[in-house]
């Protein structure tokens, strides 16, 4: 196991990995979010690098595909890929888990921790889709239902309810160390959780963008509470 240490700061220091553009509203969200659960968030790009020994916990946020060599699938025309990304992530994802870091993966995120781990990803779902659309919304429209007995049932307290949809990928074969926490109607993933005992959960949803629901808002105080813990 790598040695963890930390910079001297009072609050739990979050990673949040995403794109490097100048203006990145899921980052801005984010880190309201740790902020308001009591974290302190620290963003990371291929343009903000940060040493992974700062971190007590991390986010690995949405964005662009995720490149399909790293599943054994083909390039999709018209797709967009960030290989840098891909790699940035993978690393600090590996540094997470080796230390027992907390990590909340979100949409593109939730998906990486899946194919780091050996699973796989549909790469279109739209014509897939029977009993839902596949409308990008930012508005909680979606039903997701969650089974009772998950870590993730406990953080957010409501086995039914509707999220947010900004994705057109979700998870096909489900990487082994992880188990299905919620389904939309369709019976895609929704949510995923490790097996051990590394806190580690995944959301195919934005909760960054759903703060104004406190049920969407404790994923993020489970984050900080969890990084508490690896405080040394």
């Amino acid at each position: 196991m790598v040695q963890h240490t930390r910079r001297n700061i009072s609050k739990p220091v979050i990673g949040v990995t995403g794109n490097a553009r100048l203006f990145s509203p899921s980052w801005l969200c984010i880190k309201l979010a740790v902020f308001l659960a009591g974290g302190h968030a620290l963003r990371i790009s291929v343009r903000h690098p940060v040493p992974e020994e700062h971190l007590d916990g991390l986010v690995i946020s949405g964005g662009d595909d995720i490149h399909p060599s790293l599943y054994e699938e083909e390039i999709m025309a018209k797709a967009h890929y960030d290989e840098a990304r891909d790699e940035l992530e993978q690393r600090y994802i590996e540094y997470a888990l080796t230390n027992h870091l907390p990590i909340l993966g979100i949409c593109r995120g939730y998906q990486l921790l899946n194919v780091q781990s050996g699973g796989s990803l549909y790469q279109d779902i739209r014509p897939l889709r029977e009993k839902t659309d596949n409308r990008a919304t930012f508005l909680p429209q979606k039903k997701v239902v969650l089974k009772k007995e998950t870590e993730i049932y406990k953080i957010i307290g409501h086995e039914l309810f509707k999220v947010n949809s900004l994705h057109h990928q979700a998870i096909n074969i489900l990487a082994s160390d992880f188990q299905v926490a919620a389904w939309d109607a369709d019976h895609f993933i929704q949510a995923i959780e490790h097996k051990e005992v590394k806190p580690v959960i995944g959301v195919q949803w934005h909760p960054e963008y759903l703060l104004y629901l406190k049920h969407q808002r404790q994923l993020f105080t489970w984050l900080v509470a969890q990084a508490k813990r690896t405080v040394t």
